[in-house]
């Protein structure tokens, strides 16, 4: 099952730090980058977040689950809960940090 454009929408809507909090569709899923780093998923309208030790520290207990099978675990933290509560920025942007940045990709000589 797909992930339902409306549930990319309220979860973009939330985050209202600072830096780009943008939504990029991958084999019917969704992929969300902070600032060109991918620090979360969205499959089957559910929303997983990449693990790190601040993240876990912000979140605090809390269901974990593989987005898709063969997939590393991720938190599955309640992001409208974390909106409300003030925490849902400070998560991302935590994340954000302990995250390496992509690998740029070599050119292809032809």
């Amino acid at each position: 099952m797909a992930t339902a454009q409306e549930t990319v929408d309220s979860i973009l809507a939330l985050y209202t730090g600072g830096g780009e909090f943008t939504a990029k569709r991958m084999f019917g899923e969704v992929g969300l980058y902070l600032d060109g780093k991918m620090i979360a998923l969205i499959c089957d309208d559910t929303f997983f977040l990449k693990p790190t030790p601040g993240g876990r520290e912000l979140v605090g207990p809390c269901e974990e689950g593989s987005p898709y099978p063969g997939a590393k675990p991720c938190l599955k933290p309640n992001a409208k809960a974390l909106a409300s509560s003030g925490k849902f920025d400070a998560l991302l942007q935590a994340t954000w940090q302990e995250l390496p940045m992509p690998k740029k990709k070599a050119r292809k000589e032809g």
